[in-house]
């Protein structure tokens, strides 16, 4: 069984050369890596002076390096589902036929990158694949989107499945969409169990570990704290942080000493938030870190002695569990205050929203015929009562 560990944070902290570090040592172990990037802004390239180009690149022994280009991907290995999407779109009104317009649509970049992983991984050619993310936002965006798109498709294909052959010549007459052929379709639903398989590897925590980098600044510990309460709603397992550029607590210079002294505050803050989490400290070096020598600088400081590709299934997650009189949906929300979260039931589905993000979280089949009927919030954890109606 292979591992995925996935670094995201907030712009700037340094997670590019903080899994290029785990990178490097887990190829010094001998295990055959890959480091992929998923950000479009790419800089793996610039991080390892080598020239990456469209598909995978040998940088040393056992390491390879990937910058995903969506675009690339959609041309070459994904050309039926894109047109059969294309032209799904285009009967909306929303004229996408080329590849560089159907890029700019919402998930598209994601999927493809996800996709890629997914073979990568399938393909059991590389024992670890550390993945370089955009920041916190566009790594939700990336992480929760299967689950997004598999739920439009699984509310899509009651009608399109079962009536596609005799709807689909007269499709744009009766129901103003345009439904993709058979050939097209048969991606489609591909698409669709590619889909399934990403969320059970992505949320497999004997694979997949969410790792966050922070830095011990106010604006960067709260968003810190946000990724983190995210990525729980959604079922991630995080199971490691990295509180990176440290400055040294022996400095002799009154200058540091009020930094320094802000800088343990907010990695007290830290480590009372992810108590159970393991935390690294990353010290803040006095040049600039480029090349081989410049990851080695990290690796040796922040890496050794420690288990770093270790298991650390400490994820309280989602569950469902019998009780008395029905089912309860368990989900742990560190960090949210009760008066931020808002929930409802809507069909066959739970409804969680926190901020600017929502969840829909499908009853499992056996439970569709129950219904809400309570929920608490305590001790960070969301407890919805489920019972038969």
């Amino acid at each position: 069984m292979g591992r995925i560990i996935i670094f995201t944070g907030k712009g700037g902290v340094g997670k590019t050369s903080m899994a290029s570090a785990h990178a490097l040592h887990s190829a010094k172990e001998g295990a055959k890596t890959l480091i992929v990037s998923t950000d479009m802004a790419h800089n793996l390239g610039d991080i390892f002076e080598v020239k990456v180009g469209k598909t995978i690149t040998q940088v040393v022994d056992n390491l390879d390096v990937l910058e995903i280009d969506p675009n690339y991907m959609m041309e070459n290995e994904f050309s039926d589902m894109r047109r059969a999407v294309s032209n799904m779109l285009s009967s909306f009104d929303m004229s996408l036929g080329t590849l560089e317009q159907l890029s700019i649509f919402p998930g598209m970049d994601e999927l493809f990158s996800l996709l890629k992983i997914l073979d990568v991984y399938e393909s059991g050619i590389y024992e670890r694949i550390i993945v370089d993310c955009a920041p916190t936002g566009e790594t939700l965006t990336l992480l929760k989107f299967p689950e997004l798109l598999s739920w439009y498709i699984e509310k899509f294909f009651p009608i399109g499945k079962v009536a596609m052959r005799i709807l689909s010549p007269v499709s744009k007459v009766i129901f103003k969409i345009e439904l993709p052929d058979k050939a097209a379709m048969s991606d489609i639903e591909k698409l669709f169990i590619k889909l399934i398989k990403l969320q059970e590897l992505l949320k497999n925590s004997r694979i997949t570990s969410i790792r966050l980098v922070a830095m011990p600044e106010k604006m960067v510990v709260e968003e810190t704290k946000r990724n983190y309460m995210y990525m729980n709603l959604f079922n991630f397992n995080v199971d490691g942080v990295y509180i990176n550029r440290i400055l040294p607590r022996d400095i002799d210079n009154e200058f540091f000493d009020e930094w320094i002294s802000i800088q343990n505050n907010y990695i007290e803050e830290l480590n009372s938030i992810f108590v159970d989490v393991p935390t690294y400290e990353v010290p803040w070096f006095d040049s600039d870190l480029s090349g081989l020598s410049g990851i080695e600088k990290i690796e040796s400081a922040a890496l050794s002695g420690w288990d770093v590709f270790k298991v650390n299934d400490v994820q309280k997650g989602e569950s469902f569990e019998t009780v008395k009189n029905g089912y309860l949906l368990k989900l742990y929300l560190p960090t949210v205050e009760k008066k931020a979260l808002d929930m409802h039931e809507s069909n066959t589905d739970i409804i969680i929203k926190i901020g600017n993000y929502k969840r829909n979280i499908p009853k499992p089949n056996a439970l569709r015929n129950h219904t809400i009927s309570g929920a608490k919030f305590e001790d960070q954890m969301l407890l919805i009562a489920l019972t038969k109606g």
